[in-house]
This record gives structure tokens, sequence and C-alpha cells, in this order.
């Protein structure tokens, strides 16, 4: 059983969240995206499960929370003192693996059951990023900023990288709202 830091906060998320404040990283998932990535990890047990954007390894740590006993964890990050130190974060545990590089290093594991598309590849390359998935295969994608409308809207514009992954035809995906000013989209690949 996972030691709990804070009320439902997993030791390891509240150690990363410790490394990011001292660290002044400050891009890491919040809670509420976080409790999705359990949930998202622990709904496919035997799974691969991946994480492009390791940062201080808050993600990381919330996706190892609801990790399965046949589950793999891999994750990757372009700074190498971050991969560095959230590898050795994760060195205790051989379902986890930390790749100190471009987000492209992760394609040599896919296809993956979870993406948690946080860095690379989430802009730069999005049909890659559904390509990775194995049929049934989770997609989590968050900071959008919420949109009421339809097509959804940024900046006045329409926001056609949410809008390829919303309509994306082997995707069945939805936006849903994480806090009262941010928003993820999370999308299954059809089988």
């Amino acid at each position: 059983m996972t030691t709990m830091a804070r009320r439902g906060v997993p030791e390891r998320v509240a150690a990363a969240e410790r490394f990011a404040a001292e660290t002044g990283f400050t891009k890491s998932c919040t809670p509420e995206v976080g409790r999705l990535l359990r949930l998202a990890a622990a709904a496919k047990p035997d799974g691969v499960v991946a994480e492009s954007g390791t940062g201080a390894g808050v993600g990381t740590a919330w996706l190892h929370s609801g990790l399965g006993a046949g589950a793999r964890l891999v994750t990757a990050e372009r700074d190498p003192v971050l991969a560095r130190r959230t590898a050795g974060a994760f060195s205790d545990d051989a379902r986890v693996r930390v790749l100190d590089g471009d987000w492209r290093l992760l394609e040599r594991h896919a296809p993956f059951d979870v993406f948690f598309c946080d860095g690379g590849g989430k802009r730069d390359d999005p049909r890659r990023v559904v390509e990775l998935l194995a049929p049934g295969g989770m997609l989590i994608l968050d900071d959008f900023t919420p949109s009421p409308h339809w097509p959804p809207v940024f900046e006045g514009e329409v926001d056609e990288l949410r809008l390829f992954y919303l309509t994306h035809p082997e995707l069945d995906a939805t936006e849903v709202l994480t806090t009262p000013d941010s928003a993820a989209v999370l999308a299954v690949r059809r089988g």
C-alpha cells in the first residue's frame, strides 16, 4: 500500500512536488490531473504506460501510484538533470524507466496502453502521438483553457490542436474540466 504524505497524495508525489519547488520547476501537473493519471494507470494493470515530459517527476509519481504489478512505466525528459533526479527517485522499482532525451525515445516502447503526452509530441507531432497508442489505449493531454464554444476557441481563434484530438477519426475523445480554468482532453484509440 502506498504511503500517503497528505490526504490522498502518495509519498512519491509529495517528494516530487518538493523537488519541483526546490528547483523552481513550475510546470508540474495539478493534483486534479494527477488523480486522472493514477486512475488511467490503474485501469491498465498489465499495460505499458508512457509519459512525454517527465519534468520534476510529479506526473510520473501519480502514474506510478496507479501502476499495476504487471505494468511498465516509461517516461522521457530532455533536461538531463531532471531525468537523472527522477530516475534516482524510482531506482527501486524495475517497472519504471526514465529516458534522458527527446520524447521520440518513447517510440521503441510503444504501443502504449496509457500515454500522458505532457511534453514533446502533443503540439509538434500529434499524428505520431495517436499512432503510438495501442487499440484501446488512453491518451491524456492537459493544460487546455476551457472553451464553451464549438469548435473550441483559444485566444479568439479556433483551437486547431484541441480540435485535432477531439475529432480524430481513430479516437473517441472528450474534454473534461480539471479546475475552473484548466481542461484536459481524454481520448481512447478505437480498436
